[in-house]
């Protein structure tokens, strides 16, 4: 097998993590793998453990598109920042959860040494997960921001006195317009996210869909909604509130949104790719995230449920099988 190259991004403000980013770092050379990092990260990093050594910086001496995985010590914010620098690349995420929920990671930091081992033997499949291209144009039409986003595109208000007023398009059509907080356009991966908080819906992500969730509207028709992949959905910001607004993509890469502003956003031709060591059922990641109260389930074997869902066999594909169908 060609040598590995391994982005390790790492939040360098906790003891553990920088104790992990040294555990994996130590791991990949002993592999024969080449860790690679953000110059910031190998910065922040050597201060705190010189032991780390003379790293290969992504962009110097590695390019992204020459990276096979990035591997990600922290929470959901830190993944989300791999997920920016892989993005010109191929490189799939795998994220080792070092933080509080940690929803977008694979595993947790107790089986980090295994995890790390079969990523350098590239012991795992890729998962693409929705992405959504944001586009932000002028009064005059003109381009003036692009980006894109795994979890959502919110434009909110950018000061606590005022609302903004927007119309809300779909397909180039327009839905409705009201006065609100925001208004959040989410993936799949983020419906568990901003969106959840917002009050949206949470969609599986084998379900190819974009949310569209209004942030404290004052209008009658301001509920969620649930578009397929295919459809745009635009938001033109109106002055009749006297608010202005900014636009953010999932809560890292920001623009200022003056009046008249028109944000578009759409499903990205180029999805974001996560690596995963073994199958799960969404569900079980749902009730050992949120905590969900499942005992007293018998399922259909009849038996009631006494441990962590976590043991529960799951298949393979996440879907219903002849052994987990309800019987007849």
């Amino acid at each position: 097998m060609a040598e590995r190259r391994i982005l390790v991004v790492a939040h360098a403000h906790r003891d553990d993590t920088v104790d992990a980013a040294v555990r994996v770092v130590d791991t990949l050379r002993r592999a024969g793998a080449t860790p690679v990092m953000e110059l910031a990260d190998r910065t922040a990093l050597a201060e705190l453990a010189p032991v780390l050594g003379d790293i290969a910086v992504l962009g110097d001496d590695i390019r992204v598109d020459d990276l096979d995985l990035a591997i990600v010590l922290g929470g959901d914010g830190t993944i989300l920042r791999a997920a920016e620098l892989v993005r010109e690349g191929t490189a799939p995420v795998l994220g080792i959860n070092m933080g509080h929920v940690g929803f977008l990671a694979e595993i947790e930091r107790d089986n980090m040494d295994a995890a790390v081992a079969r990523a350098v033997a590239g012991d795992y499949e890729v998962e693409e997960r929705l992405a959504l291209a944001v586009k932000v144009r002028d009064g005059a039409g003109r381009v003036v921001f692009e980006s894109f986003a795994l979890n959502e595109a919110s434009i909110e208000k950018d000061s606590p006195g005022r609302m903004i007023d927007v119309v809300l398009e779909v397909d180039r059509r327009p839905l409705s317009s009201f006065g609100a907080d925001g208004v959040v356009i989410a993936t799949p991966t983020g419906s568990t996210a901003y969106g959840f908080s917002a009050g949206g819906p949470v969609v599986w992500p084998t379900v190819q869909a974009i949310t569209v969730v209004p942030v404290s509207a004052h209008a009658l028709f301001a509920r969620p909604l649930v578009v397929g992949p295919e459809h745009a959905v635009a938001l033109e910001l109106q002055n009749s509130m006297g608010g202005s607004g900014v636009l953010w993509c999932d809560g890292r890469r920001t623009y200022p949104l003056p009046d008249g502003a028109r944000v578009s956003v759409r499903r990205s031709p180029k999805p974001v790719r996560l690596a995963r060591l073994h199958p799960a059922a969404f569900t079980d990641r749902l009730v050992r995230k949120f905590q969900l109260p499942v005992h007293g389930w018998r399922g259909p074997t009849g038996t009631m449920m006494t441990t962590s869902v976590s043991v529960i066999p799951i298949s393979d594909d996440h879907a219903a099988t002849e052994e987990n169908e309800e019987p007849e």
